[in-house]
């Protein structure tokens, strides 16, 4: 009997696992928008307790309930993502050569697992309560399970890009020294959006949505600051005022962008749709105000934030292709 041998590691493109990948990197945005639902609607502790819903792994009557189908749904989304997560790591570590690849798709699978745990403390923890900050030691938990969200879209856009086949062939001489001089811009403004998040998942679930009830003015005698101050009220003026300073970044990397005449054609579309991404941000942002914060728009919001910072780090993934290429720890 012949022994079964594992295919060799190889440095080429893998068309099956590169679109496995991409796969994964859409089906995290639908899970991105069921969490984002779930909480618009206030549905995050419809079920009590967790890893069960209402003690089961189908609950009677969630497909006829609003609220119960957001949290299951989000549930079951999470199930399938982590998954293709363990799926996407198995096939890189089992055929791909490139150590810091390996050790990537090792790290999303870490985070997967440390949303999981997150996200039912969240659920365990809702009872208590912290009078010194005024919340529950879960809602601590969803600001955190919010945060890690977004670094975990970063991690599977990464390792999607990492597997395409432009990526294998890393831009020569002109074209890398634009990208070169593009990277530093590109961190920075990653993490402003990554700061901004932040600060939105805060704000969020400290129920601070409408903390400011009027857009673009603060006050109602058309004031820019507000009238009154208390930690929901700055914590809202804070995610409008990283607003303006994450707009200014983000036209100038794009500026930037479109003026590096070696940089790719790909590159300069990337930073046409970050820029049409910012511009939909703002104003589903100021549509959350003027509707009373209807659900459907702040679900908009959180997904187009979310993608707003994926075609920004992709952007600066990218500029760094050439010097993560040639790593080979």
């Amino acid at each position: 009997m012949s022994s079964f041998k594992p295919s060799p590691r190889t440095h080429t493109y893998k068309p099956a696992l590169a679109w496995f990948a991409a796969i994964g990197g859409f089906w995290v945005f639908v899970l991105v928008m069921l969490g984002a639902f779930t909480t618009s609607i206030g549905a995050g502790m419809v079920f009590k307790d967790w890893p069960l819903s209402n003690g089961s792994v189908n609950p009677a009557g969630w497909l006829s309930d609003a609220a119960e189908f957001a949290e299951h749904s989000h549930r079951l989304s999470a199930e399938l993502m982590s998954l293709i997560t363990i799926a996407i790591a198995i096939w890189i570590w089992r055929t791909e050569e490139r150590a810091w690849l390996r050790k990537l798709a090792g790290f999303a699978v870490a985070l997967i697992f440390a949303q999981a745990i997150v996200g039912g403390l969240r659920v365990l923890l809702e009872h208590h309560y912290v009078d010194t900050i005024n919340t529950s030691v879960g809602r601590l938990f969803a600001m955190l399970h919010a945060c890690l969200a977004q670094i975990y879209v970063c991690t599977l856009l990464a390792i999607a890009l990492s597997l395409s086949r432009p990526w294998l062939s890393p831009a020569q001489g002109a074209a890398a020294e634009a990208a070169a001089r593009l990277r530093k811009i590109g961190a920075a403004c990653c993490a402003l959006i990554l700061l901004q998040l932040a600060v939105a998942a805060i704000m969020r679930h400290s129920f601070a949505g409408l903390a400011i009830p009027m857009f673009p003015k603060s006050a109602p005698d058309g004031s820019w600051l507000p009238a009154a101050w208390d930690f929901r009220v700055a914590i809202h003026f804070t995610h409008r005022a990283m607003a303006l300073v994450l707009t200014v970044a983000l036209l100038w990397f794009a500026v930037r962008i479109w003026r590096e005449k070696a940089a790719r054609a790909g590159l300069k579309e990337a930073a046409g749709v970050m820029v049409g991404c910012l511009f939909l941000q703002v104003a589903l942002g100021a549509s959350v105000i003027w509707t009373t914060r209807d659900p459907y728009y702040t679900t908009a919001h959180v997904i187009v934030g979310a993608c707003t910072l994926a075609v920004t780090f992709g952007i600066t993934w990218w500029t760094h292709r050439e010097t993560i290429s040639r790593s080979r720890a």
